[in-house]
């Protein structure tokens, strides 16, 4: 890494060992989630421990730096909103519209395939594409039971089509809400330019995704009869309770629309959505707590914590430097290759620490381009939303509906995740090129 041994990033000297020490271990541990032999939030936690001990010993992390590294926007959005589903849950209403949107589609899985992947992108795009995965996934569990069918082609449509669907917003994915305050755009300029795209990608999966899962989700003529025969008003069983719920969900959505000029972040809205209902149900919060996944919020908070080590020492930083250095000062070129690029960390590394390191190193190219910044920030973007498609821990939504599927005794593996994943991964990102060109160049 070139005049590393005298870099200096915040209050440490950095050297090679310390580089070293940091990329072995976050490697090591990456391996070892991969390997899949040791569970993914043990791996992550000891990694999280290692990382600060060789950074204390060293002197290049501490405890500190780990705390700051850990965002709190993404784990406090997490819990809220699974407080918020998992009391809304003993309403009964997710196996209402999951029977409904069941009947209608006549109990044809492919048919409730098709509806809950459009319904994923739509509400991702609308809400986010955590909270859309929290409130999807028990309703897949319910139909799936009903038609003793495995749920994983669903899971595995949901969790794709929940990150293209949260590209199309400023509030559907935790990168797009941070290039949007860095960059100054807007709402509605999310939406304009990046919304069309993303529409027809979502015209493109549907056949994809037919002939990947098309085969595996057939079920017998009785099954479907007997979701036909399902009554889904049984399915409510606490009304005022649901009315409290869906109070309080529609009051943390609108506060998602309007968190900019509310100056308030998602994380906020979520958790106090989740102490307003804990308080209007007035009951032990204990079970309720236990609903949950701490799992995959621990994983988080690990990976976090994996990730701050290698932004301490650089390495993530110095990657995005040579990634620009590249480009030559092309401004196609640049924005190809931030486009690719995104993609490619974002799905080996969580896209929200990257996005946040390559968000200053884009700032500092402003008055470079004739054209602007506003193309790059759109392939940045792209990159990063797109990207987290590509492995099981690309994308917070990835992670949440693991830790679910888990928890009901499913479970989804790293390789199998990647095969389909990255699959999809440079099907979207390659039509997000051809827009780019297209649009910008």
């Amino acid at each position: 890494m070139h005049g590393v041994e005298q870099e200096v990033i915040g209050h440490f000297q950095i050297t090679t060992g310390m580089i070293t020490a940091a990329m072995l271990i976050f490697l090591g541990s990456y391996a070892a989630i991969i390997s899949e032999k040791i569970h993914r939030t043990i791996i992550a936690i000891f990694g999280g421990a290692l990382m600060i001990i060789a950074g204390e010993l060293m002197g290049f992390y501490d405890q500190h730096g780990a705390v700051g590294a850990i965002d709190f926007n993404t784990v406090g959005l997490l819990v809220g909103m699974m407080i918020i589903v998992g009391i809304t849950k003993d309403t009964g209403v997710f196996q209402y519209v999951a029977v409904k949107a069941a009947k209608l589609a006549k109990g044809d899985p492919w048919k409730i395939l098709f509806m809950f992947a459009i319904i994923t992108a739509v509400f991702s795009a609308l809400l986010d594409n955590v909270t859309t995965v929290l409130l999807m996934v028990p309703m897949t569990f319910v139909i799936c039971d009903n038609l003793k069918i495995n749920p994983m082609p669903f899971l595995m449509t949901e969790i794709l089509m929940s990150n293209v669907g949260g590209t199309a917003t400023l509030i559907g994915d935790p990168p797009n809400i941070l290039i949007g305050s860095a960059a100054g755009l807007t709402f509605m300029q999310f939406v304009q330019n990046l919304a069309p795209i993303v529409i027809v990608m979502i015209i493109v999966l549907v056949p994809v995704f037919k002939f990947l899962y098309g085969k595996k989700i057939q079920t017998d003529k009785e099954s479907m009869e007997r979701i036909m025969h399902l009554n889904e008003s049984d399915s409510l069983e606490n009304i005022p309770l649901l009315k409290k719920s869906l109070f309080v969900l529609a009051l943390v959505i609108s506060g998602f629309f309007f968190h900019g000029a509310l100056g308030m972040e998602a994380a906020t809205i979520a958790l106090f959505g989740a102490g307003l209902l804990l308080f209007l149900d007035g009951k032990n919060p204990e079970r309720v707590l236990h609903e949950v996944e701490w799992i995959t919020i621990f994983f988080f908070i690990g990976l976090f914590v994996l990730v701050g080590g290698l932004e301490h020492v650089g390495a993530i930083n110095w990657a995005a430097e040579r990634m620009l250095e590249l480009t030559g000062g092309d401004f196609k070129f640049t924005s190809i290759l931030i486009l690719w690029g995104a993609a490619i960390f974002s799905a080996f590394v969580d896209n929200i620490p990257f996005v946040a390191t390559m968000i200053p190193l884009v700032e500092q190219m402003d008055g470079v381009f004739a054209q602007g910044l506003e193309p790059i920030w759109w392939s940045l973007a792209l990159g990063a939303c797109l990207g987290g498609n590509g492995t099981l821990v690309g994308a917070s939504a990835n992670l949440v509906v693991a830790g679910m599927a888990e928890k009901a005794g499913y479970k989804i593996k790293f390789i199998e995740f990647m095969k389909v994943g990255l699959f999809i991964m440079f099907i979207t990102v390659a039509m997000a090129q051809v827009y780019l060109w297209i649009k910008f160049y």
